[in-house]
């Protein structure tokens, strides 16, 4: 295929993937007025966001069109999931006939791993805004009522729910290390201090609530998916032999065993000349330099 094929594939591929995503998002329009309605529930379950007759206040909205704009951005992301097995499959046709049998077999693994890891990331995500929320809004100096602005609360649950789904990707790629032969079991199971820290840190940042639960509960998610991605790594090694190399057991300054035992080697065979040779040409001695008595200074 030439490189105006590979273009014009691109180009078709492209626009069969936008077409879903537009179909995508007319449903998405459709089914923004849900999915706004379950991203406020975090805020309404609040004590001081309800009134004395137990109804959610309003949101703040600071410009006539920041309705119109937030439903569009929320049918936007209803439109990229629901289109996603056909973007998917466009970009992974595009792709596949570039790769070896074995390297789309992996790669149908790890994107059937990787929708559930980013679900459980997003439910997490939800789960940690519902109790953070509350000690953002009681914790704060000025003491008065708090009046949310739609866009910016909206910004504030979309993000970590990206976030949330997009950390729990992280024992892929611990996985793709290993499959490819980058980092053994034993390797990556060495990090596991520094992965331990790196989580909680990561969930210090990350989490809105400056709590033990939030951070705790994200940490500790990923941990436990790093052990499993470990534990994966041990049999996949087990699998492919990985470990049993004559040098697995032999350290660095340690002599290594070899066998010394020699081969017989057998006399050759004897060569017989096919023909006369000729004898060497007699080589003249040169001839004497002759010199002046004006040569000698």
């Amino acid at each position: 295929m030439t490189l105006i094929e590979h273009v014009r594939e691109l180009r078709n591929r492209l626009f069969r993937a936008s077409l879903a995503i537009v179909a995508g998002l007319i449903v998405g329009f459709f089914l923004a007025q849900p999915a706004f309605n379950l991203l406020k529930e975090p805020y309404c379950s609040l004590p001081q966001a309800t009134d004395a007759f137990g109804n959610c206040q309003n949101f703040l909205q600071l410009s006539p069109a920041d309705g119109f704009i937030l439903k569009l951005k929320l049918a936007l992301w209803i439109g990229l999931i629901v289109g996603a097995p056909v973007w998917l499959y466009q970009l992974w046709a595009f792709i596949a006939p570039g790769l070896h049998r074995h390297e789309r077999k992996w790669a149908y693994v790890f994107v059937a791993i990787a929708a559930p890891l980013f679900a459980g990331g997003a439910v997490l995500a939800y789960l940690v805004v519902d109790k953070g929320l509350a000690f953002l809004l009681e914790s704060g100096v000025t003491g008065t009522d708090t009046q949310l602005e739609v866009t910016r609360y909206i910004s504030f649950v979309t993000n970590m729910i990206l976030l949330f789904g997009v950390a729990f990707e992280f024992p892929l790629i611990l996985l793709m290390l290993n499959f490819t032969g980058v980092a053994s079991a034993r390797r990556l199971l060495s990090w596991w201090r520094v992965v331990i820290f790196i989580s909680f840190a990561f969930a210090a940042v990350a989490t809105p609530d400056p709590g033990p639960f939030g951070m705790t509960l994200l940490a500790a998610s990923l941990s436990l998916l790093y052990f499993v991605a470990v534990g994966v790594a041990f049999v996949n090694d087990k699998r492919r032999g990985r470990g049993k190399e004559i040098y697995a057991g032999i350290a660095d300054d340690e002599v290594s065993p070899l066998d010394a035992t020699p081969e017989p080697v057998e006399a050759g065979q004897r060569v017989e000349a096919t023909g006369p040779i000729d004898a060497p040409e007699p080589i003249s001695a040169p001839a004497p330099i002759e010199r002046r008595y004006d040569d000698m200074t």
